[in-house]
């Protein structure tokens, strides 16, 4: 069997101007970084913006297991099964953080027959964006400490500095570092921290940004300090903005690839929906719904994370309105999570199948409360039985959702000719009244309980004093009114990656929380979920390779 790697440089891609024309683009349209990437030039936007937006849809999954389930592969099988079927369709995905790249997960192109290419250009530095966003991250947090060594004129207090600064690779040794050792000249010594690129303030801005001076503004919105007084020190009283939006320019701007079937593929921004808002880019998206009649987009892991900041965050941000969501699941991913070992999962078991499916039936319950019609699928492997297969299906439709099997990884938009049809009828027949889970009224603390409770099925939540303090803070300097982005493990409902399925009666504990003033949310951290992510006994970095000729292998 080939690899996904080995399928994708096996692949004949074609010009990307010639991919562009599909969505009445010409090359002056386009920034081009070589044959088959290009950036989509503003200019483009602005002619078209008048035109009718297509159709939203969301592709999001059950909680990730080790079995694998599939959401960017089916992302993409459904949109060249649309293409296949005869409608003007476009993929607006995420781009992949190197981090997982070289760790444990993988990249984030999709796979088999079902990929965004140029595969290893995707997965490593591709247009040079996720570079752009540390840089700015990390200026900002030089013209800090600067400040501080120049006779700190903003009284900062040096005990009280929330901004970090990232890079896009796991490394947890520099989750807590001591900076400014040395001479008086090298800096005043005070603790530091380091989060992934992709978890970064900046990377959720470039997200959110609708146009450069939307882009700037929140910029100078970044709370990055407090003073003495306990007042808020921003980005724009350090001055940072004109640079770090310099350094950005081109990082704002949509990228456009195209499938291994040349379906176009607009690949922008990439924040981790565990400890971030997890969705690609707000002018991504909307350049795909005026350039497309259908747009496929995704939000990461499962329902609980990324659909719900896809929802909450992100739709309620920048005004979308999604019209369907698919949620994918996998037979194997069901039974692990009624408690079959990874080793068992190819063996049919019909019992851990109906424990396993509650998982399933949370996420169905989910999106249900924010009125868009559903479709459910599961992507095929070879060793899922009739009866599998079945009971799931019978499942769903009881629930009133349609239901289809994709077969995208082994045969491309082909295998995705069910789920494209079921989503079609989907379109036609059901009406999406889209409304996200509470309103900005609520306070800080109401919002987190209540994604806690109707989202997670948690019975109570437990927040640290520090928390509650913070929520005070943010109020009283007017973030009341922000929605909340909850960083939690993917692995579970709860914030306890070890409990598989639907828990229920479980305490959820909030033990940090901040302001992403810039970004337009607060985040609370849950359980031990970390925002710099470590690297595995074995990390994946260790089968990468490139031979004399320039060819990568082990890249997946």
């Amino acid at each position: 069997m080939k690899t996904d790697i080995e399928i994708a440089q096996e692949a004949v891609l074609e010009p990307i101007t010639k991919v562009a024309r599909a969505l009445d683009m010409t090359e002056d349209d386009l920034e081009l970084y070589g044959k088959y990437k290009a950036k989509i030039s503003d200019e483009w936007f602005e002619r078209n913006k008048g035109n009718k937006d297509g159709k939203l849809i969301l592709m999001t999954a059950i909680n990730p297991t080790p079995a694998g389930e599939g959401k960017t592969t089916t992302s993409i099988g459904l949109a060249q099964a649309m293409s296949l079927l005869g409608k003007k369709t476009v993929v607006a995905l995420r781009e992949p953080s190197l981090g997982p790249c070289f760790g444990i997960k993988g990249g984030a192109a999709g796979g088999g027959y079902s990929q965004v290419v140029p595969m290893e250009d995707l997965n490593l530095h591709f247009t040079g964006d996720f570079h752009a966003i540390t840089s700015a991250n990390n200026l900002l947090a030089a013209l800090l400490d600067n400040s501080i060594q120049q006779g700190n004129p903003l009284n900062i207090d040096t005990r009280n500095i929330i901004w970090k600064r990232c890079m896009d690779m796991n490394d947890r040794a520099l989750r807590n570092i001591v900076v400014g050792l040395g001479k008086k000249s090298d800096g005043f010594v005070r603790e530091d921290h380091f989060v992934i690129t992709v978890a970064s303030e900046i990377m959720a801005i470039l997200c959110l940004a609708e146009d450069m001076e939307d882009l700037k503004e929140r910029l100078s919105r970044i709370v990055v300090a407090y003073d003495y007084e306990g007042k808020p020190v921003t980005a724009k009283d350090l001055q940072a903005v004109g640079s770090m939006a310099a350094l950005l320019k081109d990082a704002i701007k949509p990228n456009l690839v195209q499938t291994l079937e040349h379906v176009p593929a607009i690949v922008h921004g990439g924040p981790f929906a565990n400890i971030a808002h997890g969705c690609n880019s707000v002018r991504a998206t909307k350049y795909a719904l005026k350039a497309a009649d259908y747009v496929i987009t995704e939000a990461g892991f499962g329902a609980d994370l990324g659909a719900e900041k896809f929802f909450d965050i992100k739709c309620r941000k920048a005004g979308l309105k999604p019209d369907a969501c698919v949620i994918v699941a996998t037979i194997r991913a069901l039974k692990y999570n009624g408690g079959v070992p990874k080793t068992e999962l190819s063996t049919e078991n019909m019992e851990a199948l109906k424990k396993g499916i509650s998982n399933l039936s949370k996420h169905i319950e989910n999106v249900k409360k924010y009125g868009v019609p559903l479709v459910v699928t599961l992507n095929a492997f070879s060793t899922d039985t009739d009866a599998e297969i079945e009971f799931v299906k019978s499942f769903c439709e009881e629930r009133d959702c349609e239901f289809a099997l994709s077969k995208v990884w082994e045969f491309g938009g082909e295998g995705g000719k069910e789920l494209a049809e079921k989503v079609l009828k989907t379109l036609e027949t059901k009406e999406s009244n889209f409304k996200p889970l509470y309103p900005d009224s609520l306070s800080l603390k109401e919002k987190v309980e209540t994604i806690a409770k109707e989202i997670y099925g948690a019975s109570s939540v437990s927040f640290a004093p520090e928390v509650i303090k913070a929520f005070g803070k943010m109020e009283e300097l007017g973030f009341a009114n922000l929605p909340i982005c909850v960083a939690k493990t993917q692995y579970s409902l709860s914030d306890d990656p070890t409990k598989l399925g639907k828990p229920e009666g479980f305490e959820m504990t909030v033990r940090e929380a901040y302001v992403s003033a810039g970004a337009g949310f607060v985040v609370v951290l849950t359980g031990q979920v970390v925002t710099m992510p470590g690297l595995p006994k074995a990390p994946a970095a260790y089968r990468i390779d490139v031979d004399n000729n320039g060819k990568i292998t082990g890249l997946f």
